[in-house]
């Protein structure tokens, strides 16, 4: 297995010394509520293994957490489990329910974890395209995806990284087929709190007959920009919660132990600084997207997370890889190529020519890598 391309283009970044827009991480830290609490847990003793699902402080909070924003009722005790951010809590679901040869259906583009822990899992995957401008899901290929060997269906949205937020419309149409076929769906909510323009995220395991069979995950990482705590959890029935928390005891068994109460106390705090932060980042997007257009660029509009998305095919560039590669000497700046999380990037309406930038930084850096982009020479 070799490098993710994360670490490919940052270490690019530092070499050439270019803005790097390219991995999801802000340039702020989060509110003195989660920080303080940290240093006050640090400075408290808490500084041993916590205990394994989590520390109850954390579960109790997730739980008040999911009944406040989404009427969604758990047991802390059985329905929660802490993990060491959402990466593994997909790492812990898939290890856990997935079976050498079961077939699980994922959206694509696809954050690049799903596929390698598919792997290894001994899973086969099905992607189902996102394809531009709109990045919909299509009812029929969803359904068209699903065979008499699929085990779960992966959902993601808010959706990285072509920023989408699904819509009623394409929920029902995801708890139409897992009803239909009694599958599993694990979903991947961690920009739950960062949309735009008054779009609301709605949790999958609030629609009919839905709670019983899906497992969501999240993290504090996002929301409250502390993405290196690496603080997240997996909820849901708590045979799904088990299978997670069998298959974690084997990798991490636990972290974070000061950082798990300093993340209950900012999600008791309520929603005040997810809201502005999303508030924020819909500026920063506005301004990065009429950046790259003005620069040339093709660029859609996401309607949440971190992330726009570029299309260089009209500049000659033989892929966004090649785009990307060339960038930083070019321009200054460090973007990623969307190809990477596609299984066949050539396919009809796939990712070959894409790019996605990164906006969660401050509004200077994005002016400069804008600035840097308006003066470069971007075709082939």
């Amino acid at each position: 297995m070799g490098a993710t391309i994360f670490a490919e283009m940052s270490a690019l970044a530092a070499r050439t010394g270019a803005v790097n827009l390219g991995q999801g991480f802000p340039d702020t830290d989060g509110p003195p509520v989660i920080l303080d609490a940290a240093v006050a847990a640090l400075r408290g003793g808490a500084n041993q293994y916590a205990p394994g699902p989590g520390v109850p402080a954390l579960r109790q909070a997730i739980a008040r957490h999911q009944r406040r924003r989404y009427g969604i009722d758990l047991d802390p005790d059985r329905e929660v489990v802490v993990t060491t951010g959402c990466t593994e809590a997909i790492a812990g679901a898939l290890l856990g329910l997935v079976d050498p040869g079961d077939e699980v259906v994922v959206l694509e583009p696809y954050y690049d974890s799903y596929p390698a822990m598919i792997d290894f899992a001994g899973g086969v995957r099905r992607p189902v395209t996102l394809r531009a401008p709109d990045f919909r899901l299509d009812p029929t290929e969803l359904a068209a995806a699903v065979s008499d060997r699929t085990k779960l269906i992966l959902l993601n949205t808010p959706h990285n990284p072509t920023g989408r937020v699904l819509d009623a419309d394409e929920l029902v149409a995801v708890a139409r087929v897992a009803i239909e076929h009694d599958l599993l769906v694990v979903t991947d909510e961690v920009y739950e709190h960062l949309t735009f323009d008054a779009r609301a995220h709605v949790p999958l395991a609030t629609l009919p007959g839905m709670a019983e069979r899906t497992l969501t995950l999240s993290s504090a990482g996002k929301s409250w920009s502390v993405t290196g705590w690496k603080v997240g959890w997996a909820t849901g029935p708590a045979p799904l919660v088990a299978a997670v928390t069998a298959a974690k005891q084997w990798l991490t068994f636990t972290s974070g132990a000061p950082l798990q109460p300093a993340v209950a106390a900012a999600l008791d705090a309520g929603d005040a600084f997810p809201t502005a932060l999303a508030h924020d980042l819909q500026a920063q997007r506005d301004q990065l997207v009429t950046g790259l257009r003005a620069a040339g660029l093709t660029t859609y509009l996401p309607e949440g997370t971190y992330f726009a998305t570029t299309d260089v095919s009209d500049l000659s560039w033989a892929s966004g890889g090649d785009f990307c590669r060339a960038l930083p000497e070019r321009a200054g700046v460090v973007a990623v190529p969307s190809e990477v999380f596609y299984d066949d990037p050539d396919a009809p309406g796939c990712g070959r020519h894409l790019v996605r930038w990164a906006f969660c930084k401050r509004p200077e850096v994005i002016a400069e890598a804008v600035r840097r982009l308006g003066g470069a020479d971007l075709s082939a």
